[in-house]
């Protein structure tokens, strides 16, 4: 099992020992904690393997659509090949649209047989209040022995490094920055992650650092945009750079 996350596991093997496990279940905590790992490892642990398990997840940079939420309920409308657990694991579950959200609390609502839904979220914010209130919630927390991911924070630091010239910077130096941005190759969701990071820091200094507070709160915002609609990545970026 993934380092960490004993109080979580044992949680699940006890109640899917006295046949007391929820039909759907929310993983949440911070990103790169191994929240997804654990999810596949349990349905390891209840004897659910290919073609009993699927896994759903956006494609890089977009969204979960409704066309894979059809796919679940498809996949979940035949009995379980092996006789036992039929389990949809959803990663990054926040990322799934509007239509796909409606579309899977439909599922939520209505489960069938031994089936088990595992949403996986860093931002379960975003998500329907009404699917996360027929979830039962497990929280994860960063374990002190998880070894650091070497490449992505030198890619964060690469990142952090282009973006901090802007603070206080003209618009045209902002407008400058963002033109130079392939969105086909950078994910604006790993820029926005990296500031709102700075800032998470900087209110961990001050608490009382309104500018921090303001951006991270407008940065969901966007987020939240960027997730639900077609809104354009380059003028999201843009307006988002203007509150630095």
């Amino acid at each position: 099992m993934l380092i960490g996350h004993k109080k979580q596991w044992e949680f699940l093997k006890k109640k899917f020992e006295l046949n007391q496990l929820s039909h759907a279940y929310l993983f949440t905590g911070v990103k790169e904690i191994g929240k997804r790992t654990f999810a596949v490892e349990f349905a390891g642990l209840l004897g659910c393997k290919f073609p009993d398990l699927m896994l759903v997840g956006p494609e890089e940079g977009k969204e979960i659509s409704i066309k894979k939420i059809r796919e679940v309920q498809n996949f979940l409308a035949y009995k379980s090949y092996n006789g036992g657990f039929k389990i949809v694991v959803v990663d990054d579950a926040e990322k799934m649209n509007q239509e796909a959200q409606s579309c899977f609390l439909k599922t939520l609502e209505e489960p069938k047989g031994k089936t088990l839904l595992i949403l996986v979220s860093s931002k379960p914010d975003m998500l329907m209040s009404t699917i996360t209130s027929r979830c039962q919630t497990i929280k994860f927390f960063k374990p002190k022995n998880l070894p650091a991911n070497s490449e992505r924070l030198e890619k964060e630091k690469e990142i952090l490094k282009s973006l901090l010239p802007l603070f206080g910077s003209t618009l045209a130096d902002k407008f400058k920055y963002v033109k130079a941005i392939d969105f086909e190759k950078q994910n604006l969701g790993d820029i926005i992650e990296v500031m709102q990071k700075y800032f998470r820091e900087r209110l961990l200094d001050d608490v009382s650092d309104k500018k921090a507070k303001k951006f991270l709160e407008f940065s969901e915002e966007i987020n939240k945009n960027l997730l639900f609609t077609n809104a354009n990545q380059k003028l999201a970026l843009e307006i988002l750079l203007m509150e630095l």
